[in-house]
């Protein structure tokens, strides 16, 4: 995943110069969990011209059992040493395209979802670009939630291995071609954030989940474990991924305007307006999990107002401040999503959403500079302020009646996502929890 594309011979080389005995071939379930087989380097000419067969039955919303022969093709632009394993017999890893055995794309593949996404954006003559902030915590095992430390927002004098494991990380991203903006301990003990230089979205999306794979295995070599899990500890803030997006058309930020008063573009409007327009539809994907709407709560940092402003951080969308002479740096904040997203069939709804605003001209709200948890209901009645789902069921239903996510996902991924969704929640729902135990049996 190096700054320069790597083609076919150009891997087949570095294999070779490397001593790397061993390629993982990675692609993405529906749910965005890392999936993948290995071959040896013998294989890899072969691998690369024609795609390595696999069973697609097993794989959560691939192919049933009557149609299970898939094709992995790895795409030699995303090859990476792995830093972490052995120097000698070097392992290496490529991102696949998943193919129906008559090497047409397979309509099950998330990776295939966002590329017919941004070629909607490319035939308009735009370029996608993203970055996001990832969060997650690293905890002692992963029995438990025993913290590592006690630290809070940006301290660095909490001497905890947990940031021995963070330098690693960044280390380790770094040599494999990932280009680290800054990172910080977060508001939560042993929480901690990475935050990515911006790039293509179909390029950023392989690279979120390269980055979640790094982080558990520098963990797990340390020790400890890390997870994405949004919420996984009560009453101190849960784990985010804000999603920073602008469109160029050519090397020009569309999302600038100098004359306007925010130095946003009509076209910046219309896509905020359709984000937030479109925003309970599309929280399904960028919220997937039960444990999602145990962040979604009002008053943490999580966003369940839909609203945008500039500073103000209970909002949905923000738009940072404009500095002058950084007008490629105009973008929109998309604060909802969590980490442990698929963010191939996120980044894609995200775009369907703003494209749709910009398409139909949708009318922009005014920005409430406000912290809108401090509104009562009758207040945001007034000025119009709805909220997201506040559980996993209720997004179920939203998404299910939702256009704009069926054509965005296609029927293969829309309908196995209900289907794996709804599963997940009959299973939440009739599990007795601690709460209730807690809470009724002393009484009832």
């Amino acid at each position: 995943m190096s700054g320069k594309r790597l083609n076919k011979s150009e891997v087949l080389r570095l294999v070779r110069e490397k001593d790397v005995k061993f390629i993982r071939l990675w692609f993405s379930d529906i749910t965005g969990q890392m999936k993948g087989l290995t071959i040896t380097r013998e294989e890899l000419s072969d691998a690369l011209e024609d795609g390595m067969g696999f069973d697609g039955s097993s794989i959560k919303g691939f192919a049933r059992i009557d149609e299970s022969d898939m094709v992995a093709l790895p795409d030699p632009s995303t090859f990476a040493i792995l830093p972490y394993r052995p120097r000698e017999k070097a392992v290496a890893g490529m991102l696949c395209d998943i193919l129906n055995p008559d090497k047409t794309p397979y309509q099950g593949d998330p990776r295939y979802i966002l590329k017919k996404t941004l070629e909607k954006a490319e035939n308009l003559g735009y370029l996608f670009n993203i970055g996001p902030e990832l969060e997650f915590f690293i905890f002692k095992d992963e029995k438990g939630t025993e913290v590592l430390d006690e630290g809070g927002y940006f301290d660095i004098t909490t001497l905890d291995a947990g940031n021995e494991v963070r330098r690693e990380i960044i280390l380790t991203l770094e040599e494999m071609g990932i280009h680290v903006e800054y990172c910080h301990h977060e508001v939560a003990p042993s929480q901690h954030e990475i935050d990515l230089r911006y790039k293509d979205a179909l390029a950023m999306a392989d690279i979120v989940m390269v980055y979640r794979m790094v982080v558990k295995e520098i963990a797990q070599k340390h020790g400890f474990y890390a997870t994405f899990m949004p919420k996984p500890i009560f009453g101190v803030n849960g784990s985010g991924m804000h999603v920073h997006q602008s469109l160029f058309k050519e090397d020009r930020n569309i999302f600038f305007d100098k004359e306007d008063e925010n130095h946003l573009s009509k076209e910046a409007k219309c896509y905020i307006a359709g984000i937030l327009k479109h925003a309970k539809e599309i929280t399904l994907v960028c919220n997937q999990w039960v444990n999602s709407y145990k962040r979604l709560v009002p008053g943490y940092e999580a966003p369940v107002y839909i609203c945008w402003a500039h500073c103000n951080r209970s909002s949905l969308v923000r738009v940072p401040m404009y500095k002058p002479g950084e007008e490629k740096a105009t973008r929109i904040e998309f604060r909802s999503p969590d980490p442990a997203c698929n963010p191939y069939l996120a980044f894609a709804s995200m775009l369907s959403a703003g494209l749709k605003g910009m398409k139909n001209n949708y009318p922009l709200q005014e920005p409430l500079e406000k912290d809108v948890y401090r509104l009562t209901t009758e207040e945001m009645k007034e000025i119009g302020v709805e909220c997201l789902p506040g559980s996993l069921i209720e997004a179920i239903e939203i998404a299910e009646n939702s256009e704009l996510l069926r054509e965005t996902l296609g029927e293969h991924v829309f309908s196995n996502l209900m289907m794996a969704k709804k599963i997940e929640w009959d299973e939440y729902r009739k599990r007795v929890h601690d709460y209730e135990i807690d809470t009724y049996l002393p009484v009832l």
